[in-house]
């Protein structure tokens, strides 16, 4: 692999790249940006999301522009205002030594008035645009686009995924035969090769991943848990991991905005960001994230491509995408510039054969781990602790006089017990004992050293069910559960959580109801004290568990 200083940048770029971290290029900016760099031609990027795209449009571009001349020089689209965003302020970095070079980004979301005022104040070389905003100002004369050389597309495919063809076909039009354009997508479907046909002229084409390739520099793993207990799965591994910062993916907006109020509820640093906040919204919440006063963005696949951030320790996906280029793009917000990351799945049963298929059609080699339990998080936070204390440096301006009465107030105690104390007072802040259940599903699921299917095989389809109605023959008791349907639980599964939870057999547990909010359940009578202790301090996506006896 080269190194940046054999791709033919600039002085002023090579003095930027390791302030920001670029230690090596990644493939698409090793291939790309010579060939953008040796001549002015039509080019066609194939990468995936998360592999270093910016860069590798975004340096030769640099280099390109002539800082003497004070007119639009290029364009770059974007599908997204936060994408847009994202390159404007990448490209604002990458210019630091090129003062005289000028970016502004323009989108929809925030005052054309503003941007307006701004472009005729400035008079950027770069605008990175989304196609309606920059049609709205071309139709309002306040671009001159007469000097623009070079137009990028980036993330095309996405532009067409979003009905945007004819505004593309405007743009593209418009900026005449003169310029270069320089295509970046994911795929090629026939819309794409349209554009090519049309609008670029013996274009170079790179390709550097197919299908869903991803990041050699992730990661992959997956923890199985009952549904039941997915949420607190979740907060125990953001417990365990003290340096955790990173962004959780969930599937639907309502579920995003539920799943970090949840958190915060928890006492977690975290935010959600989805497409039903306001631009200001948004902004505040990743202006938090890169300062790093938020650990956690909870996120829609569509708001995490505003992401930005090379320090992402973690991927989580706490529902699984529907499309395995989805799963590629989450994944990619992690292992940036060279870094390692980890991108897990958190998965009850129902999701394994989906999770299989992903598997194998994206050829990744998925790691289970555990949920770890509230004493070894306790644990490890304990030694964290110690070590604080070990390491903490005296203070040297401490009144003697308060230390002298201090000493005096715990004189009475041992060393053993003054450490017992302080342990306790520790513990009591981890809430240790409110849920020091086993969260891991029960091995249904666990790989065959063969790299095989998961045993949980036919038996789902041949006993589904079965247990949880079987006909009791021992005297019950009917108790209520705040569980139901939409929390996608199936009578398995409430079965399952009941036993572990109360730590008695499958068997004890009768028949079972399940209803839209709540749901019924039967337990064998000797074991009805038990279950009504056994779900105290118990919550299920942030909400505390009620178990009562049903009279």
């Amino acid at each position: 692999m080269k190194s940046f200083s054999e791709l033919g940048l600039s002085e002023s770029l090579m003095r930027v790249l390791p302030e920001m971290g670029f230690e090596k290029p990644s493939p698409i900016q090793e291939q790309a940006i010579p060939l953008l760099k040796e001549k002015a031609q039509d080019f066609i990027g194939l990468a995936q999301t998360g592999t270093g795209k910016t860069a590798a449009f975004g340096l030769p571009l640099l280099d390109w522009i002539n800082p003497d001349q004070k007119e639009t020089q290029a364009l770059v689209l974007a599908p997204t205002r936060e994408l847009g965003q994202q390159i404007a302020s990448q490209l604002a970095l990458f210019a630091k030594y090129l003062p005289n070079i000028q970016t502004q980004a323009v989108y929809g979301g925030a005052s054309i008035v503003v941007q307006i005022k701004e472009i005729k104040r400035r008079t950027p070389q770069i605008v990175i645009a989304t196609p309606g905003r920059l049609l709205d100002l071309m139709r309002r004369k306040t671009l001159n686009l007469s000097a623009v050389k070079f137009v990028v597309l980036d993330e095309a495919d996405e532009m067409l995924n979003m009905g945007f063809k004819d505004d593309l076909d405007d743009i593209l039009s418009y900026t005449g035969d003169n310029k270069n354009t320089w295509l970046f997508s994911a795929t090629m479907p026939k819309e794409i090769r349209s554009i090519v046909k049309n609008y670029m002229h013996k274009p170079v084409e790179v390709k550097v991943s197919t299908g869903n390739q991803v990041n050699e520099n992730i990661e992959h793993q997956f923890a199985l848990v009952n549904s039941t207990n997915k949420f607190e799965g979740l907060k125990r591994i953001l417990d365990s991991e003290e340096g955790f910062r990173g962004v959780i993916f969930c599937r639907t907006r309502a579920a995003t905005q539920q799943l970090a109020d949840n958190l915060k509820k928890s006492g977690f640093q975290a935010e959600a960001l989805h497409g039903e906040m306001s631009q200001a919204q948004r902004d505040r919440v990743m202006k938090r994230f890169k300062e790093h006063t938020l650990k956690l963005l909870v996120a829609t696949d569509v708001a995490a491509r505003g992401i930005d951030v090379n320090d992402l320790t973690h991927v989580i996906h706490y529902s699984l995408p529907d499309d395995d280029a989805y799963y590629t793009h989450r994944s990619g917000r992690t292992a940036r510039a060279g870094k390692k990351g980890i991108s897990l799945s958190i998965l009850t049963n129902r999701d394994m054969r989906k999770f299989d298929a992903l598997e194998k059609r994206l050829k990744l080699k998925m790691t289970k781990i555990s949920i770890p339990s509230a004493k070894d998080i306790a644990s490890k936070r304990l030694y964290t602790w110690a070590e604080n204390i070990l390491n903490t440096p005296t203070a040297k301006d401490v009144d003697g006089k308060i230390l002298t009465d201090v000493q005096m107030l715990l004189g009475s105690l041992s060393y053993e017990e003054l450490v017992e104390k302080l342990v306790s007072i520790e513990l009591n802040a981890l809430n240790y004992s409110k849920s020091s259940n086993d969260l891991n599903a029960n091995g249904k699921s666990e790989r065959k050293s063969s790299g095989k299917k998961r045993e949980r095989g036919n038996r789902d389809h041949k006993d589904k069910g079965k247990k949880a109605d079987k006909k009791i023959d021992f005297k019950g008791d009917r108790f209520f559960i705040n569980v139901g349907k939409m929390d996608d639980v199936t009578k398995r599964d409430l079965v399952e959580f009941i036993a572990d939870t109360a730590r008695i057999k499958k068997s004890d547990v009768g028949t079972v109801e399940i209803q839209k909010n709540c749901s019924f359940f039967e337990v064998n009578k000797k074991y009805s004290k038990k279950i009504a202790n056994s779900f105290k301090g118990i919550y299920v996506d942030g909400r505390e568990l009620r178990v009562n006896r049903d009279s």
